[in-house]
């Protein structure tokens, strides 16, 4: 069931003075709301909060999908950080636009493509999500920097792991994304690798940040 974005803002607030401020339940006048409020008759009709005269706590549902919501806005906020170089005090009220449209399967190809950050540009972390999971196992089995591949050894782009912005739209600009093929060529004296039938040389820093799901025989 889709929840209304004013709804959601409301499961971030809560879930981040829960979890983050250690404020368990949180009073109805530090959400700035009343009972019959719409986003509160929602979110009760669905079952995601409780009420208890004035406070408000959030059930396990509630809790899930307000972590959900807390993810989604940060990871929007690395987006426009990093890659569209939004200034830092436009960074919160954009995320909060963008984060409604960054829905389950967007939310994790944006992780993927940003490395799995653990922290937001403002430090404050980042809710690990099934791709993070996933990528921590495949790293210790199939996955490896390119800088690691031998001549002649192919697989497909992982994910890439860097911050600095000029890098990361370099690597926008090559075609770099998760799930390309990719074939190391050489590795001295720059690394030299073909990608969608065409040629690139990077030097040793940035083939240490893009990461390689290896191709098995």
């Amino acid at each position: 069931m889709k929840i209304s974005e004013n709804a959601e803002e409301v499961l971030e607030r809560m879930w981040v003075c829960i979890n983050e401020q250690g404020t368990d339940p949180v009073s109805m006048g530090s959400l700035g709301l009343e009972e019959n409020s719409p986003e509160i008759q929602e979110l009760l009709k669905i079952e995601n909060i409780t009420l208890s005269e004035s406070h408000v706590s959030l059930t396990e549902e509630g809790a899930a999908n307000g972590r959900t919501v807390v993810r989604r806005h940060r990871l929007a906020e690395r987006l426009l950080a990093d890659v569209l170089n939004t200034k830092d005090k436009y960074i919160h009220s954009s995320a909060c636009d963008f984060e409604h449209i960054l829905y389950h399967g967007i939310d994790e190809n944006v992780c993927i493509l940003l490395g799995h950050p653990r922290t937001c540009p403002h430090g404050r972390p980042i809710p690990e999500g099934e791709c993070c999971k996933k990528a921590k196992e495949e790293l210790e089995h199939v996955v490896t920097s390119l800088s690691s591949l031998k001549n002649g050894q192919s697989g497909e782009i992982a994910y890439f792991n860097m911050r600095e912005e000029e890098k990361m739209q370099k690597m926008l600009a090559m075609g770099v994304l998760p799930g390309i093929p990719v074939n190391l060529v050489q590795s001295y004296p720059s690394y030299v690798f073909d990608l969608n039938h065409t040629r690139y040389a990077v030097d040793r820093e940035i083939a240490d940040s893009i990461y390689v799901r290896i191709k098995r025989d």
